[in-house]
């Protein structure tokens, strides 16, 4: 999978960008096998991770675009000259011995195409933007007939606050008739002629109003009012998002603030990446498609579609995997792609947390840039904690951030580091917030600002390097079969290999423990490093319980090498690099022409296709055929390389 494989490389032109409106809003024990999908933990918010979100509220909109860093081509790769390689993250060994080529991946995140497998394993197509038509909806359009006819005057009041011309006011319609029956048909008839409004009753001079106003604007916060939701329909409204250049957890929190309900009211069945366009099934607790489809019309780079209502909402884990669509630029070999490419299919990767992975919880939590560094977590060293995010650090980075960190190793005062960020919602806002709040010796508590997912990144980022590491071993002191002492997975339980078992058995059958409390190690030398290594970061591999039940590890298995499946590849020219070379979803339903792939060009790309079981990487896969270090550091350079 590619979730939270962050790859962020100068983009030329031609790539959309947010648009201001979103950007203002915005023996045997039983195993715990990962519930991931594209390689991230399943993490969940809780309530108060939500209020924290909301509570933060709207921020400047070039303060916001500044942190997202887009655009800064130049910026960024001075960012990745400290960033971490694949060596940095664990990463050692490679399954097949053939002679790899160069290619730059993810040059445009349109390069990076993520469709999602669902439960029934089938892959999640956007294709339909209607919405359904529902009987008792059906009887509802026919009221305004019988209600209080709308002035045009006042149909086109209605229509600039339902495309945000008018976003901050609200539109005041006289009631002719004062009766409830009356009133009721004129609030269904502006709800339903203008979806994304809501209305309410205002008494104003002793006349009464139906006062109309956008459910994303600040007028909604002061009195909210419950949608009415038919008996007969499901209560959750599923939907297929198509999503450019944004992770699952920035898509949800920007429908949120348009639909203005808290983000714990969605569910999906997996994260995916922000560098990349991605399609995946989301499920939504009482919005109706009406509301839904109207952000069709506000939002650039998204894309919602395929509604149905259906009973229940969705679960992190249930996909199938995923299957992608990438295009690797400026391949460099002559060689025959069909033995390169090809083998994919044939043969097996293995499932490493990508150097992409682990770059990205410190891009995402902003620690200092190891993985190693996050064990001050699990240490239980509150002190060191607050001091890696906030301390002054080698290598550039956003000038806001710079003045906050000078600030606080200047003054050790929150209140005065917090003033000089002007995004408040950042992982050092949200931390300075709350040592502004609980004061400076209750760090656990003002952590605990951050939201839960932010905070995981930390000791999950260093379980993947522990991970990573002890595989890189395994393969080193056993090679690519199965040994007495491996652990496999039987009916959902770890098992020890006898030597008559493992001589029955592949490689491919082999898990490996990340570290934690519920998990069993291998018999073999490679459970002693375990225990060795964790004994060198002062940790207890027997007692990896916390005081703070949140960075408490259980521990998951985890398949050391998998085969993609459904591979195809081609060899494709082309003379503009700005031309994308993959047909979205969004380019069908536009009835565009699909790219007109060139027999000879300037540039070659070698574009392929594969699926993936969940909580694997495609750019693992992908590293085994190009047999060269895929980490968003060496990408940079290759592609900093290439533009200069």
């Amino acid at each position: 999978m590619e979730n939270k494989e962050l790859l962020a490389v100068p983009v030329h032109t031609g790539e959309k960008r947010t648009c201001p409106e979103e950007a203002s809003h915005h023996d045997a024990k039983r195993a715990r096998v990962e519930d991931e999908t594209n390689g991230s933990h399943a993490i969940k918010q809780t309530e108060e991770d939500r209020e924290v979100l909301a509570e933060q509220g709207e921020e400047d909109v070039e303060a916001v675009e500044d942190e997202d860093g887009e655009g800064e081509g130049e910026s960024f790769a001075d960012m990745m000259k400290s960033g971490l390689s694949e060596v940095d993250a664990g990463i050692h060994k490679f399954v097949s011995d053939h002679k790899g080529f160069s290619g730059i991946l993810k040059e445009r995140y349109s390069d990076f195409l993520v469709h999602e497998i669902g439960k029934e394993g089938k892959v999640v197509q956007l294709d339909d933007l209607s919405v359904p038509v529902e009987t008792e909806e059906a009887s509802v359009e026919a009221e305004p007939a019988e209600c209080q006819t709308l002035t045009e005057e006042q149909k086109q009041q209605l229509s600039d606050l339902q495309l945000f011309k008018n976003k901050e006011g609200n539109v005041a319609i006289e009631v002719e008739e004062d009766s409830k029956e009356k009133r009721t048909l004129l609030h269904k008839a502006v709800k339903t002629l203008y979806p994304g409004l809501e209305t309410k009753t205002e008494q104003r001079e002793g006349k009464k109003f139906i006062v109309a106003y956008h459910t994303a604007g600040k007028k909604a916060l002061a009195a909210p009012r419950k949608h009415s939701w038919p008996k007969n329909r499901g209560s959750f409204c599923h939907f297929v998002l198509y999503k450019e250049n944004k992770d699952t957890m920035d898509a949800i929190n920007v429908l949120s603030k348009f639909l203005r309900v808290r983000p714990n009211v969605f569910s999906y069945m997996g994260t995916k990446d922000k560098r990349a366009i991605s399609v995946q099934e989301i499920a939504v607790l009482k919005i109706s498609a009406e509301r839904l489809a109207h952000l069709n019309k506000c939002l650039m780079n998204f894309k919602l579609g395929n509604f149905s209502y259906k009973k229940h909402p969705l679960k992190l884990g249930e996909l199938q995997g995923n299957h992608f669509t990438v295009v690797l630029r400026l391949v460099n070999t002559s060689r025959s792609y069909f033995t390169l490419v090809h083998m994919l299919d044939r043969a097996p990767h293995f499932t490493w947390y990508s150097a992409l992975r682990l770059m990205h919880t410190c891009l995402c939590t902003r620690t200092s840039s190891h993985p190693l560094h996050c064990r001050a977590i699990l240490q239980n060293n509150w002190t060191e904690v607050m001091d890696l995010i906030l301390k002054p650090r080698p290598g550039a980075e956003k000038g806001y951030l710079v003045r906050c960190r000078e600030e606080w190793a200047r003054t050790q005062d929150p209140e005065a580091a917090l003033k000089k960020l002007p995004v408040k919602r950042c992982v050092e806002g949200q931390l300075l917030r709350g040592l502004s709040k609980y004061g400076k010796n209750n760090i656990v508590t003002a952590f605990a600002l951050i939201p839960r997912n932010n905070r995981l990144m930390y000791i999950h980022s260093y379980q993947s390097f522990v991970w990573n590491t002890m595989v890189s071993r395994r393969v080193e002191a056993y090679g690519l079969k199965a040994v007495e002492g491996d652990l496999m997975l039987k009916g959902g339980t770890a098992h020890v290999l006898s030597a008559a078992e493992a001589e029955e058995l592949t490689i491919l059958d082999v898990v490996m423990p990340l570290p934690g409390f519920d998990v069993i190690y291998p018999t073999h030398e490679v459970g002693k490093g375990y225990r060795e290594l964790l004994a060198a970061d002062n940790l207890d591999i027997n007692n990896m319980r916390h005081k703070v039940r949140d960075y408490s590890l259980a521990g998951a298995y985890r398949r050391v090498l998998i085969r993609p499946s459904d591979v195809r590849w081609e060899v494709i020219h082309y003379d503009d690099p700005r031309v994308p070379l993959v047909y979205t979803d969004v380019d069908k339903l536009e009835d565009k022409p699909p790219p007109v792939y060139l027999t000879e060009g300037k540039y070659r790309a070698l574009k392929m296709e594969f699926s993936l079981p969940p909580s694997t990487y495609a750019t693992m896969a992908i590293r085994e055929v190009l047999k060269m270090d895929t980490s968003i550091k060496n990408q940079t350079q290759l592609n900093t390389v290439w533009l200069n």
